[in-house]
C-alpha cells in the first residue's frame, strides 16, 4: 500500500532587503558641526592649533577610517530602490545639513568679531572651509531632484561658498560634456590640479553665464534680470556676507573669504580626480557616445561614501542623475580609485605623486593607447604623443548643450 503524496513545505519568503548603512548616513551631520568641534577641544586641551580641526578630520581622519572599514560593494537590488527613493528619512539627512551649516558660519562669525590671532582665526576658516566643500556636495544632491524645495535648498547651500552658478553649470554643462576636452570640470591626463584649477574655475562660470543667457533669450528674458539664475546666487552671497559684515563687523570679511576659497578648493579638488584623463569616444557621426559606467572614476570605501552621500559611486549618477544617494549602485566596469576622495584629494594636491600613482591606471583602462584619453595636449610628449595646443574655445566648436 502506497503512502499518498505530501505537498512540500512551502519555503519562507526571504526578508526584504536593508540598508544597512541607514543610521549611518546621519553621521554627515558630524560635518556642518565641524566649527564646534574645534572650539570644544580648543576649550578641552587649550591647544589653539585644533582651530584646524576640520581639516584635519576630512584629509586625516577619515582616509584612516577608510582604510580599516574597507569598501562596500554592495548594491540595492532593483525591488528595493523604489521603496528607497520614497524613503523620506534619507532627505532628512541632506536637509538638516543646511541649518547646522549656517548655525557653525555664524558662531565662526562671532569668534572672529571677539577677536583671535591670525593662525587661529585662518584654522576656524580652513574648518568652515570644509563646511563649505561638502555642502556644495549637499547642493549637488539636492540640486539634481525636481522638487521645487531642494532646488531652493541646494542654492541656499551653496552661497556660502560663493559657488551659485555650479547649480546652471554642472545640471546643465558638465553632465552634457563630461569627460569630453570642451567640459571645464573634466581634468585632463598629464594636467596637475594647479593647472586645472584657474581652467575649471573660470570656465565653469563662463559656461554657466552663456548656458544661462541662453536659456533667458529663448523665453524672451533679459539676461540682466532677476530671472537669471546665475546673477540671484551670486547677488544671495553678496547679500550673506554683506549681513555678516554688518552684524559682526568688516572684521569677518577676509575669512569669509578664505573659507569660500577652500570650499572652492575642495570641490574642485573632487571635479579633478572624478574624470582625470577620462574620454567619451566619437560616434560615427562625430558626436561623443552616451556617458558610461567607465568615463568616471568610483570608490567604494564605506566612510567617505557616508560623509559625501556616495557621491564616489560617479558612474552610476551620470547615468541617472536623478536617482537619490541612498539608491546609487557600484560597477564592475568603471574604473576604481586606489582610495577614498579624501586620500586622492591630498593626492592630487601633491601632483608627481598623483601622476606616478594615476598615470598607469588611466594608460591601463585604455590599454597604454595614449590616443584614447583626454590628453592634456602640453604634456603631450611626457606620453609618447605629438603635443597639440589645448582648446581654447572648444566649447563653441563642441556641441553646445541646450538649456
Amino acid at each position: 500500500m502506497t503512502s499518498p503524496s505530501t505537498t512540500p513545505p512551502t519555503p519562507p519568503a526571504a526578508p526584504p532587503w536593508r540598508d544597512r548603512k541607514r543610521y549611518a548616513w546621519l553621521l554627515g551631520l558630524a560635518v556642518p558641526t565641524l566649527p564646534f568641534q574645534a572650539a570644544a577641544l580648543v576649550a578641552v586641551s587649550d591647544w589653539s592649533v585644533l582651530w584646524w580641526w576640520g581639516p584635519f578630520f576630512a584629509f586625516v581622519i577619515i582616509p584612516v577610517l577608510d582604510a580599516i572599514i574597507g569598501p562596500d560593494r554592495e548594491n540595492p537590488p532593483d525591488e528595493a530602490i523604489g521603496r528607497l527613493e520614497e524613503d523620506r528619512y534619507y532627505r532628512w539627512c541632506t536637509y538638516l545639513y543646511l541649518p547646522l551649516q549656517y548655525a557653525g558660519l555664524l558662531y565662526a562669525c562671532l569668534r572672529w568679531a571677539d577677536g583671535m590671532s591670525v593662525p587661529d582665526a585662518l584654522g576656524l576658516a580652513a574648518t568652515v572651509g570644509v563646511v563649505a566643500g561638502v555642502a556644495i556636495n549637499t547642493a549637488h544632491e539636492l540640486g539634481h531632484k525636481r522638487e521645487t524645495v531642494e532646488r531652493r535648498l541646494a542654492r541656499i547651500a551653496l552661497a556660502q561658498a560663493g559657488y551659485g552658478h555650479f547649480y546652471v553649470e554642472h545640471n546643465h554643462g558638465h553632465h552634457i560634456r563630461v569627460a569630453t576636452p570642451e567640459d571645464p570640470a573634466s581634468s585632463r591626463l598629464g594636467e596637475s590640479l594647479w593647472a586645472f584649477l584657474p581652467r575649471t574655475v573660470a570656465g565653469s562660470a563662463r559656461s554657466a553665464w552663456r548656458l544661462e543667457a541662453r536659456r533667458l533669450n529663448r523665453r524672451r528674458h533679459p539676461t540682466w534680470s532677476y530671472h537669471n539664475d546665475v546673477l540671484t546666487a551670486w547677488a544671495l552671497t553678496t547679500l550673506l556676507f554683506a549681513t555678516l559684515a554688518a552684524g559682526f563687523g568688516p572684521v569677518v570679511l577676509p575669512y569669509l573669504l578664505v573659507q569660500a576659497a577652500c570650499g572652492i578648493l575642495l570641490l574642485e579638488s573632487v571635479n579633478y580626480l572624478e574624470h582625470y584623463g577620462l574620454l567619451r569616444g566619437r560616434r560615427p557621426d562625430g558626436r561623443y557616445e552616451h556617458a558610461a559606467p567607465r568615463h568616471s572614476w568610483n570608490s567604494n570605501n564605506t566612510t567617505s561614501n557616508i560623509f559625501l552621500y556616495q557621491l564616489q559611486r560617479h558612474s552610476d549618477h551620470h547615468a541617472n542623475p536623478l536617482r537619490r544617494y541612498q539608491t546609487l549602485r557600484h560597477f564592475d566596469e568603471a574604473p576604481q580609485l586606489p582610495s577614498g576622495y579624501a586620500s586622492m584629494i591630498v593626492l592630487a594636491w601633491a601632483t608627481p605623486l598623483w601622476r606616478r600613482v594615476m598615470d598607469p591606471r588611466v594608460l591601463a583602462h585604455y590599454d597604454d593607447d595614449v590616443r584614447r584619453t583626454n590628453l592634456h595636449g602640453p604634456r603631450a610628449h611626457r606620453y609618447g604623443a605629438p603635443t597639440v595646443r589645448s582648446p581654447r574655445k572648444a566649447s563653441s566648436r563642441g556641441r553646445r548643450p541646450a538649456r
